[in-house]
Order: C-alpha cells, then sequence, then structure tokens
C-alpha cells in the first residue's frame, strides 16, 4: 500500500472540509420554510385620537405600532401567525383579516392565527373607518411579502427572565383588593423561538412569549409626574420596545413578533396610588429587560452544542374549535386553538386568561410537547378568569363575562386540542375506517364553526 499517497488523499479532504466550514454560518436541512414581514400599522393622523385599553386622547406618536406575519410551510401544510400592537383581536377583524391573509398566502383560514400585544396606548377597530380598512389592507400586503421570501429553516428555542412583571390581585379579610402583590402567582419566564436559515447569525425571525399587560402608559395616578393624566402620545409599549431592540442588536436585519401569554392578572410593576404612569426611564427599563433576555437566549441557541439539538423535521398540524361557554348574560362563542411546529405547541384562548391558566396547561402537556401558552388570539371575550377567583371576586372575575365553570371547559377542549396536533392518543393517528370517518367527521365540524 502506499502510504505516502493515502496521507496526501486524506490531507486534501480534510483541508476540503476545514474549508467548507465558515465560521458564524451552520448547515439547514429540513422539510420547513418560514417567511417573514412587519409593517407599521400607527394611523396617519392620532392628533385627538381616542386610545383604547386605557382611554385616554393622544396629540402624537412616541414609536410606530406594527403588525408582524411569519409564514410556514412543511411540505404538505401551511399556516400562520401574526402579531399585530393592538389591544385586542376584535371579533369583527378576525375573519376579514384571514380572508384576505388566506387569498395572499395560500394558507387556509383555521390555520392562521392572529394575535394581540394587548397594547393600551392604540387605536380601536372599525371596519368601516379609514384606519381599519388600511389595518386589513396592510395585513394582506405584508403577508404577501412574507409568503414571497420563503426559506429552509430549522427552530431553536430558548428561556430566560425579566423582572419588571408582577401580580395585580392580593386577598385581603377575605376579598381581592387591587394592590402589587409580589407574593402572588407571577410568570416572569421569557420564551424564545428563534427561526434560522444558517447564513449567518442573525436569525430570520423571532418569537418572544412574555406574560403582562402592556399599560405601562396608563392614566397614571394624581400623585404622580410627569403624567398624571396619563401619557399624552400612542405608543406600542413594551412589547414595541422590546421588539425594536432586538431587531437593533442585529443591525435591523431580523424580524422580532411578540405574543402575549395569560397576563389578565399581571401588569408592570409601578408603585402609585393604586399605580403609576410610566415615564422614558420605566419603558426603557422594560423593553431593554424583555429584549436583553431574548437576545441572551438567542445568543445562545446558535452554540454549537445547542445547535446539535435541533432537529430537522418539523410537521405542522394546526386544530381549532368555536365553543360554547356559560356567560353571565347568555351564551359566548369562543375559538380556541392548538398550533404545532415540531415540537412546539401554542394553545391559544381568544381572551385576558387569568396567569394560573398558563401554569395549568402547561402541567398538562408538558410531558409530550414545549408548550407556550397564549391569550389575546382569534377573537376577544374579556376576562377570563380562574374559578377559584370568583370565591374572592376582584377585578378580573367581577367584569368577566364569563361564570367560574368556564375555566373546566377551556382547560379541557384545550387538552382535547392538543391531543389532535401531539397525535400521541391513538384516536388521533389509527389508520382503521371509523377513526379515520370520525377525525374527518369532527374536522368537517370545526372547519365549519370557524369559518361562521
Amino acid at each position: 500500500m502506499n502510504y505516502r499517497l493515502v496521507s496526501f488523499v486524506l490531507l486534501v479532504f480534510t483541508s476540503q472540509a476545514v474549508a467548507e466550514v465558515v465560521d458564524g454560518q451552520f448547515p439547514v436541512a429540513s422539510n420547513l420554510k418560514a417567511g417573514v414581514a412587519k409593517i407599521e400599522i400607527t394611523p396617519s393622523d392620532v392628533k385627538g385620537m381616542t386610545t383604547v385599553g386605557h382611554v385616554r386622547k393622544v396629540n402624537g406618536v412616541r414609536d410606530p405600532l406594527k403588525a408582524g406575519v411569519l409564514v410556514f410551510d412543511d411540505g404538505s401544510s401551511k399556516a400562520a401567525i401574526v402579531t399585530i400592537d393592538v389591544v385586542n383581536v376584535w371579533n369583527d377583524l378576525l375573519p376579514l383579516a384571514r380572508k384576505r391573509i388566506a387569498a395572499e398566502t395560500g394558507v387556509p383560514p383555521e390555520n392562521i392565527m392572529v394575535t394581540a400585544s394587548h397594547n393600551h396606548s392604540g387605536p380601536d377597530f372599525d371596519p368601516e373607518s379609514k384606519w381599519g380598512k388600511e389595518l386589513v389592507d396592510k395585513l394582506a400586503a405584508v403577508s404577501k411579502k412574507a409568503a414571497a421570501n420563503m426559506r429552509t429553516v430549522t427552530v431553536g428555542y430558548g428561556e430566560d427572565k425579566i423582572a419588571f412583571n408582577i401580580n395585580r390581585r392580593k386577598v385581603i379579610d377575605g376579598r381581592s383588593v387591587v394592590n402589587l402583590n409580589p407574593d402572588g402567582p407571577n410568570d416572569q419566564r421569557v420564551k424564545v423561538l428563534r427561526f434560522d436559515d444558517g447564513k449567518s447569525l442573525t436569525p430570520l425571525a423571532v418569537i418572544m412569549h412574555a406574560v403582562c399587560h402592556p399599560c405601562f402608559f396608563t392614566w397614571g395616578d394624581k400623585g404622580t409626574h410627569p403624567y398624571p393624566n396619563g401619557y399624552p402620545k400612542m405608543t406600542a409599549d413594551f412589547p414595541g420596545e422590546a421588539q425594536s431592540f432586538v431587531e437593533m442588536c442585529y443591525g435591523d436585519q431580523t424580524s422580532a413578533l411578540f405574543i402575549q401569554g395569560c397576563a389578565g392578572d399581571i401588569r408592570p410593576n409601578l408603585p402609585g396610588y393604586p399605580y403609576r404612569c410610566a415615564d422614558e426611564a420605566d419603558i426603557q427599563w422594560a423593553g431593554r429587560d424583555l429584549g436583553s433576555a431574548v437576545v441572551r437566549s438567542l445568543a445562545h441557541n446558535v452554540t454549537r452544542e445547542k445547535l446539535k439539538e435541533r432537529g430537522d423535521y418539523y410537521p405542522i398540524k394546526v386544530a381549532s374549535e368555536v365553543i360554547t361557554l356559560p356567560g353571565k348574560e347568555g351564551e359566548i362563542s369562543a375559538e380556541l386553538m392548538a398550533f404545532k411546529i415540531g415540537p412546539y405547541l401554542m394553545l391559544t384562548m381568544p381572551g385576558e386568561p387569568m396567569v394560573e391558566y398558563g401554569f395549568k396547561l402547561e402541567h398538562a402537556i408538558a410531558d409530550r410537547a414545549i408548550p407556550i401558552i397564549v391569550g389575546y388570539a382569534n377573537g376577544g371575550i374579556g376576562y377570563i378568569a380562574t374559578a377559584d377567583s370568583y370565591k374572592v371576586g376582584g377585578y378580573e372575575p367581577n367584569t368577566s363575562k364569563l361564570k367560574p365553570e368556564a375555566e373546566q371547559i377551556i382547560l379541557t377542549k384545550l387538552g382535547q386540542l392538543a391531543d389532535l396536533v401531539i397525535g400521541d392518543v391513538f384516536e388521533s393517528f389509527s389508520k382503521h375506517s371509523k377513526d379515520v370517518k370520525k377525525r374527518d367527521a369532527k374536522k368537517k365540524v370545526r372547519k365549519a364553526k370557524a369559518k361562521k
């Protein structure tokens, strides 16, 4: 054997392999494609406009409101996530948005998740108003742009923490009062998904999930300045500040999208009477606290050890259903959704779930998928209070349109939808003709309800 020749061949092969490794790039091979785009949705003329969430008139704009769209294609199914810097996914906006987005992207309407940050410093929606029509048009335009720029991606996941949120309920003498309560239930975790094409260490898109009312710029109280009557400008609040911070850290070459969690009883920790309106120092604190947590997670997630943990197969599974909930003044319709990309499972509710909903749902499914519990999505029914909270009252259960029995119905149905998309329950994957017919029939019913 010619050992010199063998050594030469090995040296050439090794040199070529090393030469192909470029620092800051990594191989991406999967079945999943994704495209993302964002667009400004701030009304063109805000002077004298009334905000919703915390109702007040504004005379200018601090920072722009934006919408983002992330489109997915796993080779056989398409889906999309839409994020909007507004208070609510209004029930009359949802069908209009889904119809237009579906037409531009080819994503089935029932596979489109539309979420709001729950921003308390934005405009209200009227489908016949100038801004209402502009919003729907812009959602269509940005969706088209996202779908036109699809790339093969892999998905990374990480968690970090924030420090600015706090529970706003405290039980004193058997009743709940408005009080900043550091001992109350709270979720300070930040969950981060990054979507990479491997061409650089800059992600194609980022989803950040946190739990807190975006009401830094509230009405204020008479004892604090400079804004005892509330902040006089339109703003995207801390989610907008955090998204901009993350994008700035990557030279504005990525798109960051914010998804709100179960923030029904969680607000900014701004002490006052009972709390105060934020100023610039406060909003920078929150935006950079969340933004830094996201950036830390993103940076760690592309180390070689973390990249080795990523999968190469990310099937898309979406199931939703419009259910009937018991209300204080009659039945209430609510759309619930399970949205799964690979191991990452988002469960959505169309209103303001109290923080304990997130903990309960996570506990139920954490051994089967990586859970991300989403509020303020696919419609709006107001506060979704826990059954226990009705026993001591307080703002959330007192103003909720629902009866306490609604909690168990919501948890049970989301569990059933999770079964459908996780696919580890026999009936969800059985090939027996009877099971297939049952699944198809149920799917038709769900689709029909979703279209109404």
